[in-house]
């Protein structure tokens, strides 16, 4: 009988201290939802505008390796925004590949210098004319 006493007293207790923390919990989310919502013009969340790409990449020279690496892309929910890292990349690969192009470019044109100074040298300089005795 008495260990029955007891393991009821236990139980008693236990349901009184889940009610305590139903009934606190409650309160406090009753508490939130109450000053979030009558915020009014004075909200404690107000709205905030969405983080827009500010595009750091020089416009008036070639992209270098310091402009890349201070490249940082706002964070949206589900990561980076796709359209601003497409726009950046589309970029830096058009950069590239003109400067790959001027690249070969030179060097082609440099090939072509070197090359020519291995054949005959002509003048077309008038000859100086020749002292005849």
């Amino acid at each position: 009988m008495l260990l029955y006493r007891a393991s009821s007293s236990l139980g008693a207790t236990a349901m009184v201290m889940f009610l305590f923390l139903v009934v606190a919990l409650a309160v406090v989310v009753a508490a939130v939802t109450l000053s979030v919502v009558s915020g009014g013009e004075s909200s404690p969340l107000p709205e905030v505008a969405p983080e827009r790409f500010q595009d750091p990449l020089p416009p008036d020279r070639p992209v270098n390796r310091a402009d890349v690496d201070s490249l940082r892309f706002p964070l949206a929910p589900r990561g980076y925004r796709m359209a601003d890292v497409d726009d950046a990349l589309s970029r830096l690969g058009a950069e590239l590949a003109e400067r790959d192009a001027r690249i070969a470019d030179l060097e082609s044109a440099l090939a072509g210098v070197q090359a020519g100074p291995r054949t005959a040298h002509t003048s077309l300089d008038k000859p100086a004319p020749e002292d005849r005795p």
